[in-house]
């Protein structure tokens, strides 16, 4: 561990390097997507660690300020280059050693280095040929025929061509939004039009399912119902621009086809099975985990808190409606993914619970009740859209504190490896 004596304050004393190190792992754990309140309560818990008790933390989207105490310096860190899951999977342990006194601060911000900059699992086409079960799985739960299933296919390897553009010119990255909105949805309302397929809306947001902000939203929504409005207003304005390029893609795609807004309804045109709902299940998450790049050692534990997490929301939305499904969505990820946590060898919460959220809690049900206002359904989709994600919103915020429960120290204990 660093040294712990009390810095010289002299005008050439060097810097407490322990202010480095929070400043470093803060600024990967923000670029890694966490919320901010949950980065501040990081680093909060790993000053003391470190012998800094009076450590204050203010975190934003694109940043962070860190100072030891009320007497140090306060220094700004800005937020790196986005990671990879598996990076921030492994900056979520590096941290927890840390905690636990296993790592020193020297050897942790060689770690962190080497995390930067270790090259990912498989190639990066490899990683968004993952969009392609994800787009086909989400179908099947959505609007599971046979025709919407194919298009969804198609439309998922032209989603895949466009990343694979973006990611090579970075100057079109801007226009992805708008244009997999458009090209996605003229596939689909093409379709739709020559009488090949049936409810059509439900087909386009499976389709876009990977690439809607609907994570950005709710993680802004739960940002500023946590006190941080900053961020959170941050998040929900960009969560929202995004959102309205798909929604302009898919207008301008309905007006291009001369489809009716009527063909916009949100219905399903087939009831999937149990078989239907466990096979679309499998080829999400497997799609997931080749796209997030997700460590090996954790993909049974993903599998298993994304399944528990759909036996719970998928009832209760159709019960209950969105709303209330995504709020027992998010709870239920959270405890499972806590409780997998607890057992040995059960990676940390995070990297469970995260892929959870993406692919279920979410979900494209109450986004296609957003998408339904830009084709003229007025006040109650919009009041659907928000009501869903306010009850994820307050799940995750349920979750977090759910997250913090300390781990059972009888038989549930063992250490860390």
């Amino acid at each position: 561990m660093f040294s712990m004596s009390p810095p010289d304050r002299g005008p050439d004393a060097p810097a407490d390097p322990r202010r480095r190190l929070l400043l470093e792992l803060g600024s990967a754990l923000l670029s890694g997507g966490l919320p901010v309140h949950d980065v501040e309560e990081e680093l909060r818990g790993l000053g003391r660690a470190l012998g800094a008790p009076d450590v204050r933390v203010a975190a934003f989207t694109t940043g962070l300020f860190v100072t030891l105490g009320a007497d140090e310096p306060t220094v700004l860190e800005p937020v790196g280059p986005a990671l990879r899951f598996e990076q921030t999977a492994d900056i979520l342990d590096l941290v927890h050693r840390l905690r636990a006194g296993a790592l020193d601060g020297h050897r942790a911000l060689r770690d962190l280095d080497a995390i930067r900059r270790a090259p990912a699992r498989w190639p990066t086409w490899v990683a968004d040929l993952g969009m392609l079960p994800v787009g086909v799985g989400l179908c099947l739960f959505l609007q599971p025929a046979a025709a919407n299933v194919l298009a969804a296919a198609i439309g998922s390897l032209v989603v895949v061509g466009l990343t694979m553009t973006a990611r090579r010119l970075p100057l079109l990255r801007p226009l992805l939004p708008v244009t997999a909105g458009f090209l996605v949805s003229v596939l689909v309302l093409g379709a739709a039009r020559a009488s090949l397929l049936d409810g059509p809306l439900r087909t386009i947001v499976a389709t876009l399912a990977i690439l809607l902000p609907g994570a950005l939203l709710v993680t802004g929504l739960s940002e500023i119902a946590a006190g941080a409005a900053s961020a959170g207003t941050a998040r929900l304005v960009s969560g929202s621009v995004q959102l309205a390029l798909f929604l302009a893609g898919v207008v301008t795609a309905a007006a291009a086809t001369g489809v009716p807004a009527s063909a916009l309804a949100n219905t399903q045109v087939a009831t999937p099975s149990w078989w239907v709902i466990f096979l679309g299940l499998a080829l999400a998450v497997a799609g997931l985990v080749i796209n997030i790049n997700a460590p090996p050692a954790a993909i049974p534990w993903i599998v298993a808190v994304i399944a528990v997490t759909t036996a719970v929301q998928v009832p209760v939305t159709v019960t209950s409606g969105a709303a209330l499904g995504g709020l027992a969505g998010a709870v239920t990820a959270a405890a499972a993914a806590t409780a997998a946590h607890w057992l040995p060898r059960g990676p940390r919460w995070q990297v469970l619970y995260l892929p959870a959220f993406w692919v279920v809690v979410p979900g494209s049900f109450g986004l296609l009740n957003t998408a339904q206002i830009e084709v003229g359904n007025g006040a109650q989709a919009l009041l659907a859209a928000v009501g869903a994600l306010f009850g994820v919103s307050v799940g995750t915020l349920i979750g977090s504190v759910i997250s913090r429960i300390p781990r059972p120290t009888t038989a549930l204990s063992r250490p860390r490896t």
